[in-house]
């Protein structure tokens, strides 16, 4: 069993303002985000030109603070929300949830294509790679405030989280989700947009790839107390949430090898010069 590693999660303290090493990660993601977007938008086949990534980011982090916490309110929020609805609007008490977050970036990236009068799926192609390096970095924000920890667990990497009221050696799950969704997401995603896609592709293996990784996390990672397991005895709600990213993903990618997506103007310029041929 390995010692947890204290860490204050206050990162910063100014008098009465504290920062978290929580909201940190999400900063940090962001600036990860906007610098690798600036790098991308450079490429021949980028919809995107650099004037306007500063307005994408913002759309994208608005979407997703935004997102994020009205879905953790309707996903996991339950008999809380309808006792005080407006514990939805206390942001400083934490809770936050990826599947809301991604539906807040799917409608933000609608309207900023919508405003820059651009294809809805090739923003979201363009804007899928940036995604993990701000997820993993939000898990490593849950690691050190000792949140989402894992199931009870034998193995030598275990460890006993001192908020955990039951002291029981556990899987840090969260480091689990930062190697899959965070690294491994990344790279996969690194690789795959590095070569000309068809239009949903790259949006495709985004949703498939983080659908399937986090109903593989959810088996070592704690059930949320107050809901538990939602199906068959082990199938937790993250898990219900992922089925509809994984049917998603399989779809677009269908879609985009049949060469079905909308205009396939491609993202990849090299097909459209096959297709004039």
């Amino acid at each position: 069993m390995l010692p947890y590693p204290e860490i204050d999660p206050v990162a910063l303290a100014l008098g009465p303002l504290k920062i978290h090493w929580y909201g940190l990660a999400y900063l940090t993601g962001i600036a990860v985000a906007w610098w690798l977007a600036i790098r991308r938008c450079r490429e021949p086949w980028s919809p995107i030109k650099r004037e306007q990534v500063d307005d994408l980011v913002f759309y994208a982090a608005l979407g997703i603070v935004l997102g994020g916490r009205v879905g953790y309110t309707f996903f996991y929020g339950g008999q809380r929300l309808i006792e005080d609805p407006t514990w939805a609007l206390r942001l400083w008490e934490g809770g936050m949830s990826f599947h809301g977050g991604f539906l807040g970036v799917l409608l933000a990236m609608y309207l900023f294509g919508r405003k820059q009068k651009l294809a809805f799926w090739r923003v979201m192609d363009f804007v899928a790679p940036l995604v993990p390096i701000g997820l993993g970095l939000g898990r490593l924000g849950n690691f050190i405030g000792q949140e989402l920890w894992g199931r009870p667990g034998d193995v030598p990497w275990a460890m006993v989280f001192p908020q955990d009221p039951l002291q029981l050696a556990r899987h840090p799950s969260q480091l689990y989700q930062f190697a899959l969704e965070g690294l491994l997401l990344f790279f996969i995603l690194l690789w795959f947009s590095s070569r000309p896609r068809p239009t949903w592709a790259v949006s495709g293996v985004f949703s498939l790839g983080y659908g399937c990784l986090r109903f593989v996390a959810e088996f070592f990672r704690e059930p949320d107390q107050h809901i538990g397991f939602e199906a068959l005895g082990w199938v937790t709600r993250g898990q219900l949430l992922c089925l509809p990213m994984i049917a998603l993903g399989i779809y677009l990618l269908l879609m985009a090898y049949r060469g079905a997506a909308p205009g396939d103007a491609s993202y990849a310029p090299a097909r459209n010069k096959s297709k004039s041929k």
